[in-house]
């Protein structure tokens, strides 16, 4: 129970050492922090070669060592060693020592100038920071500002570390000198423009890394996510500067957590329960993408945070989430977290500046050795942490542990120990010196060619106003050893992409990063991100399919989303696409429409080609049709051939044989004219069709108008004195059917004039189906038409009803009477039958109208004198008129 105790101890005070928190306050653990001084603190300096010029780095970032803070338990230096060296570091000084040895070992960039570097160590605290600032102001060794006699060691520039409020607070002070700075994770949050003036970052613009991370959320339809930052400003920032972007984008956020700093006393409490809040948010959460906007250190304070938080009550779906690593982090541990598991990092995404292998790199760093690189001050803490051992000249009696003896080597570590492929950070720090070397050169040939003579003491001097080399240092553009451009943008931001990284982790702790993608910057807004999704590897728990980060279940094919009252725009509900609409992708915001040429399916997720449809003489409907034109027309021919053959009978002489020789000429060929509405509509069929069956019709109606005309003109005649003897007769008839069809045919004429019938394609009628059909042009002409046929038809109607009664043998006006009003019915429901019918059917309702009224003028007019003629010849004899 104690050895937990212990190391829950060792992990709060190690969030304690990251989060930069100086214990000022009581503690209330059993390891009490005593003799802590009041003076000022000075800065660890580890690494230091001379040279001609220097370059000054602040690689380390850890808590401050003095000799007057101490442990009651444990010494200071081990201290050091167990809780706050990060082994990973340790590659970024070695990158940075490689460089500076390549640089003075090929003379073509500085002949005759050696190139020295000096490396320090900073715990972020606002003071320490300040005084190491001011150190690179002061004389080696004396602690005067702004008081600088010894030229034998220039300060050329200085590179800053990764973390954000360190280089913040060296830019502070060092702008005011105008001193060059480059730093190696992305640019600080200046709080005023003049702080960039002489700043400039091994980091792409992070307008880039956002860009990309979006355009990774949008690759994989992750569009419900989470974000952890490591402090409150970053938080801030991102909300202010990237959370619209995302949002206009269909990017939602169900949480945007921050980790606290560590508290000690009173509020030690509060903040433990703060950071189980966030844990709980974060593994509660049913998003599966989380974005990760941490610093270098980010990994080890979330490593620490899983393991001291997990709880079985959080399922382990919910438990894998797919970390969205950015490019300021690595992975850094202390030898306390090797046994914890690093399991939850496998299926990350991480951003990495874009690095290449450096010829000659792992044999450097293969050829380290304590026992014999003495100037290196970080080795020997580096080599007992990473080997787990202790140098002879550190063991006693009472210490049993391994020994070192330097023969150790680097590549049998694990590489959660210490990578030996150079990692993103270390490749910028290389760029970095070379980045100096190179601004350093342009200005002596700057100088060269305003004639000044720039020997070794005329340099440092000129040096000591580095203010002139900045603006080299901006300007400056080359190929390093692994032939890649480096070269900075406008703003001091280095012009590169990233590289997209893959985490596989194994179960003895160690891991693979594999590159699955890139982003490039320059590229077009389409090709900016390139990723290979099938070469990714995904939690276990996804079973290697890709993962889904959405607040609902897609809606699918054949629904759109709905959008809820209340919730953010990614939790939706599902709805039905309406009538006529489809949806053919998951998750569509709104339905679509078809193309005029195509309708949806049953179940609206995909369009389907309408068929071209019309009355044709296959179908049952065209044959059905085609066989009763064709039957009446027989009928109506039979009839004719009677009356012609009978033509001297009385039955046939009475009312106008001329006028029913018409009238039945006209019945037949209006019968025959149905056969222009079956078929495939052509320019001829469209405008013959309403024309003749118009101009049929009109004669037809005008010889049953005639007949009953003649009929009460004959009553009248009869009577005596009467003046209607000289119309009675054959001009009369005559007259009048040749004025209807004239009247008839000059409203088709000026019909075909105006605006004619064309074939057309009637493509929304129909749901399925695209009816070729004849397009009446001018709709107002196609009814004019028929209201002159309609007028026709109430003056027969009328005429004959009045005349019904008259005394006649062979009065027509009863039969003509009826059979307008079969005409009437049939015209009179034609109408909104036919405006109510859609396609084919139109045509159809027409045919039929057209047969009907002309059976029915057919039936009721010559089926009874038919009969007569047949069947009653002995009623069709004069003596029988006489008698009646």
């Amino acid at each position: 129970m104690s050895q937990i105790a212990t190391f829950y101890i060792e992990m709060l005070i190690f969030i304690a050492v990251v989060l930069d928190i100086l214990p000022k306050v009581m503690p209330i653990f059993p390891l009490p922090i005593c003799n802590i001084s009041s003076s000022p603190l000075p800065t660890v300096h580890k690494y230091y070669q001379s040279g001609d010029f220097i370059i000054s780095a602040i690689i380390y970032q850890i808590i401050f060592v003095s000799s007057e803070i101490t442990f009651q338990s444990l010494p200071s230096h081990e201290l050091l060693d167990q809780y706050l060296f990060l082994t990973h570091n340790y590659q970024h000084t070695l990158a940075l020592a490689f460089a500076v040895k390549e640089i003075n070992e090929h003379t073509r960039i500085l002949p005759n100038i050696t190139l020295g570097f000096h490396i320090a160590t900073d715990n972020s605290l606002e003071s320490t920071t300040y005084l190491l600032a001011m150190e690179l102001l002061s004389t080696k060794g004396r602690f005067i500002p702004n008081y600088k006699c010894d030229i034998q060691n220039s300060a050329a520039a200085v590179i800053g570390g990764p973390q954000r409020k360190t280089c913040l607070n060296m830019a502070i002070i060092l702008h005011n000198y105008k001193f060059p700075q480059i730093t190696y994770g992305s640019a600080p949050l200046m709080n005023n423009e003049a702080d960039v003036g002489f700043f400039n970052w091994m980091f792409p613009n992070e307008m880039h890394q956002f860009n990309g991370i979006l355009h990774l959320l949008l690759q994989f339809g992750w569009t419900w996510v989470g974000i952890v930052s490591m402090d409150e400003d970053s938080k801030q920032r991102f909300i202010q500067k990237w959370l619209s972007k995302f949002s206009e984008r269909g990017i939602c956020f169900d949480f945007m957590g921050c980790i606290n700093q560590m508290m000690y006393g009173n509020e030690a409490a509060e903040m433990i329960e703060e950071t189980d809040k966030v844990y709980q948010v974060i593994m509660g959460s049913t998003v599966s993408a989380v974005i990760l906007n941490g610093e270098i250190w980010t990994i080890m304070t979330l490593r620490i945070m899983i393991y001291l938080l997990d709880s079985e009550d959080i399922s382990k779906e919910r438990k894998s989430k797919i970390w969205i690593m950015t490019a300021q982090m690595e992975f850094t541990s202390i030898l306390m977290q090797r046994q914890l598991p690093i399991d939850f990092l496998h299926g990350a995404f991480a951003f990495a500046i874009h690095s290449k292998e450096l010829t000659g790199f792992q044999q450097f760093m293969q050829n380290r050795n304590p026992n014999f690189d003495k100037e290196d001050g970080f080795i020997k803490d580096f080599w007992k942490d990473a080997f787990e051992c202790s140098f002879s000249s550190d063991v006693t009696d009472e210490n049993t542990e391994r020994v070192c003896t330097g023969e150790e080597k680097l590549e049998t570590l694990s590489n959660s120990v210490f990578e030996m492929t150079i990692s993103g950070h270390s490749y910028s720090i290389y760029n970095a010196v070379y980045a100096v070397a190179y601004a350093l050169k342009a200005l002596h040939s700057a100088k060269l060619k305003e004639g000044q003579i720039m020997n070794k003491k005329r340099w440092k001097l000129f040096l000591q106003s580095s203010w002139q080399l900045h603006h080299y240092l901006q300007k400056i553009s080359f190929n390093n050893s692994a032939n890649e451009e480096v070269s900075f943008g406008p703003n001091g931001e280095l012009l590169t992409g990233f590289d997209i990284l893959n985490w596989v982790t194994f179960p003895n702790k160690s891991f693979l990063r594999i590159q699955v993608g890139k982003i490039d910057p320059m590229a077009s807004p389409d090709k900016v991100l390139t990723i290979s999704a099938k070469d990714a590897v995904w939690p276990p728990i996804f079973n290697q399919t890709l993962p889904l980060s959405i607040c609902n279940k897609k809606c699918p094919l054949g629904h759109s989303k709905l959008k809820v009252e209340g919730k953010l725009s990614c939790c939706y509900d599902c709805r039905r696409c309406p009538k006529g609409m489809i949806a053919d992708q998951l998750d569509l915001d709104d339905c679509l429409t078809c193309p005029e040429y195509q309708y949806p399916n049953k179940d609206q997720d995909m369009c389907i080609q309408k068929s071209i449809n019309y009355l044709t003489y296959q179908e049952s409907l065209g044959i059905c049709l085609v066989v009763n034109a064709i039957l009446f027309s027989f009928i109506t021919a039979m009839i004719l051939v009677i009356f012609i053959k009978n033509q001297e009978t009385p039955i046939v002489k009475a009312n106008n044989i001329n006028l029913t020789y018409c009238l039945l000429s006209a019945l037949l060929l209006s019968f025959l004219c149905t056969l222009l509405f079956i078929g495939q509509p052509n320019q001829v069929k469209c405008l013959l069709r309403q024309i003749v069956f118009g101009i049929l019709f009109s004669v037809a109606l005008s010889c049953i108008l005639g007949k009953t005309i003649i009929v009460v003109l004959a009553f009248m005649a009869t009577k005596p004195g009467s003046k209607m003897r000289k119309w009675v007769g054959k001009r009369l008839a005559n007259i009048i059917v040749l004025f209807c069809s004239l009247v008839q045919l000059t409203i088709c004429v000026l019909w075909l004039v105006i605006s004619p019938p064309f074939p057309d394609y009637d493509k929304h009628s129909m749901a399925e189906e695209i009816v070729l059909q004849c397009n009446e042009g001018s709709t107002t002409m196609f009814y004019t038409v028929l209201g002159f046929l309609g007028f026709l038809t109430a003056i027969s109607f009328t005429v004959a009803f009045l005349a019904r009664n008259l005394p006649d043998s062979f009065n027509e006006a009863k039969f003509i009477t009826f059979s307008m009003l079969v005409f009437c019915s049939v015209w009179v429901s034609f109408v909104p039958t036919y405006l109510s019918t859609k396609g084919k059917y139109m045509v159809a309702v027409e045919i039929f109208s057209i047969l009907a009224s002309a059976a029915g003028l057919l039936s009721c007019i010559f089926m009874p004198k038919c009969y007569i003629i047949i069947l009653r010849p002995d009623l069709n004899k004069k003596k029988q008129l006489i008698k009646k």
